[in-house]
């Protein structure tokens, strides 16, 4: 588990899979959601089979220790995780990638998920 009551989780899914010049046929690809630690980097990324709240959050409670303040994006899967007490805020990433008032961004996991998929040879940069 990561995270504590004094520690800060950015949460986010992405999609992994080759897709780059593949023209006329479905391309293979998996979703995954994760977490990273602020301040220490500690990480978790599972495969997950939808994105749905169920999912997510069952993943949340697993791999996220409760009363840990968690950031993710605005997707809808994420609305209810911490209504029993922990901290759940949210960046609108259809306005601005980081909240001016409050500091909450989800760069360190965006950050992360990029260096998987450029590890597994699926990013390019141009």
């Amino acid at each position: 588990m990561i995270g504590n009551p004094n520690e800060t989780v950015e949460i986010d899914d992405s999609k992994f899979g080759r897709g780059k010049y593949v023209r006329g046929h479905t391309v293979k690809s998996k979703w995954a959601f994760g977490g990273v630690e602020r301040g220490s980097g500690r990480t978790f990324l599972v495969p997950v089979p939808d994105r749905t709240a169920d999912t997510l959050t069952t993943i949340i409670y697993v791999w996220i220790e409760f009363g840990t303040a968690v950031i993710s994006d605005c997707w809808g899967a994420y609305s209810d995780f911490y209504s029993q007490g922990s901290t759940h805020r949210a960046v609108n990433h259809s306005i601005q990638f980081g909240n001016p008032d409050t500091g909450d961004h989800t760069n360190k996991t965006e950050i992360t998920w990029r260096s998987v998929k450029v590890f597994l040879g699926e990013y390019n940069s141009g």
